[in-house]
């Protein structure tokens, strides 16, 4: 059965993101296509959904504008996988500590934009992260933290702050798992994840 994902692209490295989840599928022995999200009405067709990096007020601006936000939050509700990175993240939590961003509220976590440091302070990182085997190689640009986790779990920390998280079927990462050939993160995130419903997941299994 082949799969339907999503890509948020109204900021952020959308090719870079279909790119994994392609490769993430492979892996998995799973056939997807990918759609570029740009307008309303695209969302509730797809499987899997990616929202990507970039400057999470204009990104949580246009996904309410344009009619985006309410079918993510349909999707999350249904189910459905989101993997939502960086400024992403920010968008999908509960509190980004910025009266600019309109959250979604899909990860009970609260945020702090730019708590790695600026563009200049990009770093990589081998991670360990709950779920994978071997540390992962983890892309920080202009990335943020997470201050405090409710009922998300922890995946992964960085200087003694959690970085990736996993919420019901909601995975996020202040960092930029697209950056790298490791498609592990999308792997985790839509097709290890129990409490995410993807179509057929079980017979591949």
């Amino acid at each position: 059965m082949s799969l339907t994902a999503g890509v948020v692209a109204v900021q952020g490295d959308v090719e870079e993101h279909a790119a994994a989840i392609e490769r993430a599928a492979t892996a998995h022995g799973r056939e997807v296509t990918v759609h570029e999200i740009r307008d309303a009405g695209i969302v509730p067709d797809c499987d899997l959904l990616a929202m990507p990096g970039g400057e999470s007020t204009t990104i949580s601006r246009l996904l309410h504008s344009d009619g985006i936000a309410p079918e993510i939050e349909a999707h999350v509700a249904a189910g459905k996988p989101l993997l939502a990175t960086c400024a992403g993240l920010i968008v999908a939590s509960s509190d980004a500590a910025d009266n600019r961003v309109d959250e979604l509220g899909l990860l009970d976590v609260t945020v702090e934009r730019n708590a790695f440091g600026r563009q200049k302070d990009s770093f990589e990182a081998p991670l360990e992260v709950a779920g994978l085997d071997e540390p992962y190689p983890a892309v920080f640009i202009r990335a943020p933290a997470i201050d405090s986790v409710g009922d998300a779990e922890v995946l992964a920390t960085w200087d003694d702050r959690p970085v990736a998280v996993r919420d019901g079927p909601v995975v996020g990462t202040a960092f930029h798992p697209e950056l790298t050939p490791d498609s592990r993160i999308h792997g985790l995130a839509f097709f290890e994840n129990e409490a995410a419903a993807v179509p057929g997941l079980e017979e591949s299994a």
